[in-house]
């Protein structure tokens, strides 16, 4: 009786273990809706400025990604928390599971603090010496000045959401992203246009809606989470934290020199002029959409990844990653014709203004094919991160940068177009894609 019964947990343990197309659309939906928040968030800003002015336009793109590098630090810490989380997850240690939670928690607060004091001193003088246009300047500094205190909220609800996906319970981070979203469109327009605050309005009503949703997401933790099943409970272990910090540092680098190389890369455009600024801030809004999609499945395969090799399931990793491949091109593909057929409304619906628009088609098509080569890439990436080997990851990030800013710095001196410089983003995506399957296929972990 013993024997049968233990035979039936294996059997469905294993089962648990067998992701399905359905099962992971499942898992990845909810993850999709909540990184929507930030991207929401980035596409209306922009939508509603496209209407202030050109300046404000182009100068949301800069402060907006510089405001993204410094969240960055904290997104990869929470990847690597998510991990440990995972993996503890699929050892079946659910009580560890919280433990490591209210670590990451911890050193996400202090973080966020830190980093919001930090900006404040040394942003403007770093920014003076980058930006060559005086008006944009002054608009990405007024948009920093309200931005930056956003990660107060934005840190913590990193935590919370590293810890439900790790324990594989999204269906939370939909709630959040609606009331994201919902907050976020009336703001903006009452602070935009009703109180003429401009740029330092839009980052008002950015900071807010992260607020919001970050209410949602503990309240839910708080009424529908096991708190003694997952081990709830305050308390700071810092052998815990060094574990997830060993993790977490090599991701913290890793995201935040992908954003700082992105940073560069509008510092270049900005140098082509205000109007490439614009129209480069335009296509990244729309990129935003499919990089949802990508970001969401991507950083799903590590946290299953992390389930898998828990559950002592290493030969499934490849086969995972060809079914969250295969399905995000089922969902990126018919969006990619959409966007293809009706890019002329797409691009108007940012600004009124004929030269932009025409502009703008070139690179337009250049990003929506890039989606392509950044599937696969950012999934074979994300499952080298759920095997525990960041500091690996890290290295091909900065091997993959050499070789980034090294084409960038060519086409500066080849007077290229502006679809050159975006299709340098093919290079990116398709050498860190290499170096992680080769990883992966021949490295043991």
């Amino acid at each position: 009786m013993l024997l049968k019964a233990a035979g039936c947990i294996v059997s469905y343990w294993f089962e648990q273990m067998n992701y399905t197309y359905k099962k992971i659309w499942l898992i990845a939906f909810p993850v999709m809706m909540s990184i929507l928040i930030e991207q929401l968030i980035n596409i209306t800003d922009a939508l509603f400025l496209g209407h202030v002015g050109d300046v404000e336009l182009g100068a949301s793109a800069l402060a907006g990604i510089w405001f993204l590098a410094i969240y960055m630090l904290g997104f990869g810490f929470s990847l690597g928390l998510q991990v440990v989380i995972a993996r503890r997850n699929g050892e079946q240690q659910y009580a560890e599971t919280g433990k490591t939670f209210f670590q990451g928690l911890f050193f996400l607060l202090i973080l966020a603090v830190l980093l919001c004091l930090l900006s404040k001193i040394f942003s403007p003088v770093l920014l003076k010496h980058l930006i060559t246009s005086d008006d944009v300047y002054n608009a990405v500094i007024r948009y920093l000045d309200w931005r930056i205190w956003g990660l107060l909220f934005s840190f913590p609800f990193l935590a919370l959401r590293s810890f439900l996906v790790g324990i594989t319970q999204t269906k939370a981070l939909n709630m959040a992203a609606f009331t994201a979203v919902l907050m976020n469109i009336p703001m903006n327009w009452l602070l935009i246009f009703g109180l003429d605050m401009g740029i330092s309005g839009v980052a008002i009503a950015s900071s807010f809606a992260e607020m919001c949703s970050l209410a949602v997401l503990a309240a839910y933790m708080f009424r529908h989470i096991d708190k003694k099943a997952y081990g709830l409970y305050w308390h700071i272990d810092i052998t815990i934290l060094k574990e997830v910090f060993s993790i977490s540092v090599w991701s913290m680098l890793q995201f935040f020199t992908s954003v700082a190389i992105w940073f560069l890369f509008f510092v270049a455009i900005e140098r082509l002029g205000e109007t490439e600024l614009a129209v480069s801030n335009i296509v990244r809004s729309v990129s935003a959409l499919f990089s949802v999609i990508v970001n969401a499945l991507a950083g799903v395969t590590g946290s299953l990844v992390s389930n898998l090799i828990g559950a002592g399931e290493k030969k499934q990793v490849f086969p995972l990653c060809h079914k969250i491949i295969r399905l995000g091109y089922a969902i990126g593909i018919p969006l990619i014709v959409f966007a293809l057929f009706f890019h002329q409304h797409i691009i108007g619906a940012y600004t009124e203004n004929p030269a932009i628009i025409q502009l703008a088609w070139p690179p337009f098509l250049v990003m929506l094919l890039n989606y392509f080569f950044a599937l696969p890439g950012y999934v074979y990436l994300n499952a080298t991160t759920g095997t525990g080997a960041t500091r690996t990851v890290f290295i091909f990030q900065v091997i993959t940068t050499i070789a980034y800013l090294f084409c960038l710095w060519g086409l500066d001196f080849c007077d290229a177009p502006l679809a050159a410089y975006w299709a340098v983003e093919y290079l990116y995506v398709m050498l860190l894609g290499t170096q992680a399957v080769i990883y992966l296929k021949y490295k043991q972990y």
